[in-house]
């Protein structure tokens, strides 16, 4: 299994707040539909003045995310509703072979 990670920060709550729900939303819509799609998390925290989100989504192997993200892998997947209300992204994301899993 695959793990996604990508981060974003929105500059106040209110910002914050939209783009939660564009990611519970919209993002989770999207996702629903990638066959090898096995789940993400959406992380939410301080960091200095603004709100920093940790995604990481789940998927069964790189095919997976390539039904995803398209070709580059590794760019971002930033929609307009999303950069809308964000400050700044990673314009990259990391990939990780999920070593242990515990729980769900």
């Amino acid at each position: 299994m695959i793990a996604r990670v990508w981060r974003g920060w929105a500059a106040d709550e209110g910002a914050a707040d939209a783009y939660q729900r564009h990611y519970e939303t919209e993002v989770g819509e999207h996702l629903q539909q990638v066959p090898g799609f096995r789940g993400a998390r959406l992380l939410r925290g301080r960091d200095g003045g603004e709100i920093l989100f940790t995604s990481i989504t789940y998927f069964d192997g790189m095919d997976a995310v390539r039904g995803f993200a398209g070709d580059d892998p590794g760019l971002a997947v930033v929609e307009e509703d999303a950069r809308r209300v964000l400050s700044r992204w990673d314009e990259r994301v990391a990939h990780h072979e999920v070593a242990v899993a515990i729980g769900g």
